[in-house]
């Protein structure tokens, strides 16, 4: 049995995000997706002592209205110094901020990234590989794509040999459940319920924000505190 899940490429995603990468063994970036304005493809959340702080890279849209994710290109570099020195004024007090700043830094002083795609997915192969999670990462376009938004999650399924779809909770409002049965798919609904606190910085605890809060304060113990990663 071969597990499959289908996601777009967010930055620096929360924890459940990669918990969803674990618990499947292929997990395609479903970047030929439409770029929406004002979602996780380009921001997130991190903690400060003023509350929640949304981090977002800038991306070039104007008049680009039907663009695909993979399409986006960010606008400027001066996004990476900010945002690291938001990391490292609100997190550099925490536990393990140094050990993870090892090899996070670098990713935020490259000059390398022209695409938001290509962005997200450096950043959350880094992330995997210190949490030790070994799950196949890949992209929608490694693959042929078909009309219909259900009739393609099953026809990539399919393609990559996956046996099993697990698909995040949103998707109840419009995948249709038929579609995979009739291929041979079983069908599991993802639920990120049930997460424990874990010590945080800054006041009340959220759940929502960036991976990077749990292990800026977790570390390697980070595990400890998802659900699926080993």
């Amino acid at each position: 049995m071969k597990k499959v899940a289908i996601l777009q490429s967010n930055y620096i995603p929360w924890k459940g995000y990669f918990d969803l990468i674990s618990a499947v063994d292929e997990f395609i970036l479903y970047d030929d997706m439409q770029y929406t304005r004002r979602d996780w493809r380009n921001r997130n959340q991190i903690k400060t002592p003023q509350g929640v702080q949304w981090l977002t890279i800038p991306v070039q849209v104007k008049g680009k209205y039907h663009q695909k994710i993979f399409e986006t290109e960010i606008d400027g570099t001066e996004w990476a110094a900010n945002h690291w020195k938001a990391l490292s004024q609100n997190y550099g007090r925490a536990p393990y901020f140094d050990e993870i700043s090892a090899w996070l830094e670098p990713l935020y002083r490259s000059s390398r990234f022209t695409h938001i795609s290509q962005l997200n997915r450096c950043f959350i192969e880094a992330i995997c590989n210190y949490l030790e999670i070994n799950t196949v990462i890949s992209s929608s376009s490694d693959y042929a794509l078909i009309d219909g938004k259900t009739e393609r999650l099953a026809h990539l399924c399919a393609q990559a040999g996956g046996t099993e779809y697990i698909s995040g909770p949103a998707a109840r409002d419009y995948v249709e459940e038929a579609i995979f049965s009739d291929q041979g798919i079983m069908l599991t609904w993802f639920d990120y319920k049930g997460y424990p606190e874990y010590p945080q910085l800054w006041g009340e605890f959220s759940h929502g924000v960036s991976i990077l809060d749990l292990l800026f304060n977790c570390g390697k113990n980070s595990p400890k505190y998802m659900r699926y990663v080993p």
